[in-house]
């Protein structure tokens, strides 16, 4: 575990790929993370090298390159690890295919598209964060009618139900019936971001589809398919800060992005 001097137990927890930081402090705070031997009370607590931490009984996986995937996830698969429904999700349908993997924001069940997976839980945290700002954009089919001086309005942002939402690319693509194709792009991934902004529309969403997230696109991805990001096109895409020098160096450079 060398790298982690002096750093926040769920910030280590979360670079072995086990699961995001908010995730290792829910862990510990259900008693499930040990200490050298001790039951974890609290996640406000720094380790070092010299640290033995075991999460469920096991001890931290050894550290892996940094590595990313795309993934065309279908419709009716969850992005969670555990469903209190018992709905099927996208790790169950993956467990054959990858190591312990974390997804980089979510999609609803009914959202399909790209999804983004990464087995390092602090480039997961890098890509969430706002101010990396990458756009999401998204295919969408929806019921009801929209005249252009409506996504003319959006366009600098719009504030819905006390919710403030950044500013939104909007065009209609398509349409036949009652039926409308748009695309939407947005910066942020807030819950249910562009159902919300459809219905403020007086849209009904019937199919979204997310086609990109920054730099990544779905392209050609068969539904269920998965692709590993080559290690050139990550390193351009996130920079050489995780994938080079010690950690504490990299924790440095994050937080001067």
């Amino acid at each position: 575990m060398s790298g982690f001097e002096g750093e926040r137990i769920a910030k280590v927890i979360a670079r072995a790929g086990i699961c995001s930081r908010r995730d290792a402090e829910r862990l510990i705070g259900e008693g499930r993370v040990k200490l050298n031997g001790a039951v974890m009370a609290s996640a406000a607590v720094n380790v070092t090298a010299r640290d033995k931490i075991l999460v469920d009984g096991k001890p931290l996986p050894q550290k892996e390159s940094t590595k990313l995937w795309r993934y065309h996830k279908p419709a009716g698969l969850v992005v969670s690890n555990h469903d209190p429904e018992g709905r099927p999700t996208v790790f169950e349908k993956l467990r054959e295919q990858l190591p312990r993997v974390l997804s980089i924001g979510r999609l609803d069940i009914n959202t399909e598209g790209l999804l983004l997976l990464t087995n390092d839980g602090e480039l997961a945290r890098f890509l969430e964060l706002p101010a990396t700002g990458w756009i999401r954009r998204y295919r969408v089919r929806a019921y009801g009618h929209i005249e252009d001086a409506a996504l003319e309005k959006i366009a600098n942002g719009v504030e819905i139900e006390g919710v403030k939402y950044g500013p939104i690319e909007a065009r209609v693509e398509s349409g036949q019936g009652d039926n409308r194709w748009l695309t939407i792009a947005i910066r942020e991934g807030k819950n249910r971001e562009v159902k919300r902004i459809c219905e403020y529309l007086g849209l009904q969403v019937n199919r979204l589809i997310r086609t990109s997230f920054g730099p990544f696109s779905l392209g050609d991805l068969a539904r269920g398919g998965i692709e590993e990001v080559p290690i050139k096109v990550l390193k351009a895409a996130v920079g050489e800060k995780f994938f080079k020098g010690n950690d504490a160096d990299r924790r440095r450079k994050i937080q001067r992005t």
